[in-house]
């Protein structure tokens, strides 16, 4: 789930801990086996592979897991899938545009399961290009604000990435989420690092141009949709144009 609400960090720090986390290990190494066979398997030649292999140990993917991708993805190793990316487009409660990406080996199965889990739950599949025009491309860095002991700065932040391409800061409560351009994201993320900051994952992603605001009963839906696709295996990424205010994720963690 990508989009500018404090719960895409809430899913970034549940889903290492809760008991999908096979299924998000095997997202990772799908990503990371695709990012090899499309640029190649050696990292610092390879952006999109060194953040894919980045965001597979961040989520503690055993490293063997990792090397066995790139070299089934490089070639280097027999075994590899032929997977191709289909984007479906939808609109999920309460009229929230939803862009919903697919990485899959079989894309009659990938169609099926999706247009199901919007079925089953209040959403709907929309035509192409009805709903990705209100999404932009973007390079989506999240900072965890502890590190080493410390609290990082917003102002931190801004100094060390504004020159190479820092679009905006925003702060997700635990994470700061920095938005570049994305043919910007790699020396974003490399300015970071040459200042010595630390970052939980740096990838192109889509952003909304703008946000439906809801409540705790649409929030509560789009929620189980967004979780109901996340739980297919052919999905890789969600990403929506609401937004839930910190009096709305408070009201829902109480229930």
């Amino acid at each position: 789930m990508a989009g500018h609400s404090k719960w895409a960090t809430t899913k970034h720090k549940k889903a290492v801990i809760d008991a999908r986390r096979g299924k998000l290990f095997a997202k990772l190494i799908k990503n990371v086996e695709v990012a090899a066979r499309m640029g190649g398997g050696d990292p610092t030649g390879n952006p999109t592979l060194y953040d894919a292999i980045q965001k597979a140990k961040k989520s503690s993917v055993p490293n063997d897991n990792i090397d066995r991708a790139v070299k089934r993805g490089s070639g280097a190793e027999a075994g590899g899938a032929e997977y191709q990316t289909i984007m479906y487009e939808g609109y999920g409660p309460n009229g929230v545009a939803m862009l919903i990406e697919c990485l899959t080996d079989n894309k009659n199965r990938a169609a099926m399961e999706v247009r199901t889990a919007m079925t089953r739950n209040n959403g709907s599949l929309a035509d192409p290009g009805s709903v990705a025009y209100l999404f932009g491309r973007k390079g989506v860095i999240l900072v965890p604000q502890e590190q080493d002991g410390r609290q990082v700065t917003e102002d931190e932040l801004l100094e060390a990435t504004l020159e190479a391409g820092a679009e905006d800061v925003n702060d997700l409560g635990e994470t700061f989420e920095i938005v570049t351009e994305a043919s910007d994201l790699v020396q974003v993320r490399t300015a970071l690092q040459a200042a010595g900051l630390d970052y939980d994952s740096a990838e192109a992603s889509f952003v909304p141009s703008m946000q439906v605001e809801l409540d705790a009963d649409g929030a509560g839906k789009v929620f189980r949709l967004v979780e109901a696709l996340e739980d297919l295996d052919d999905v890789q990424n969600v990403y929506a144009n609401f937004d839930v205010s910190d009096e709305v994720m408070a009201q829902l963690d109480e229930d």
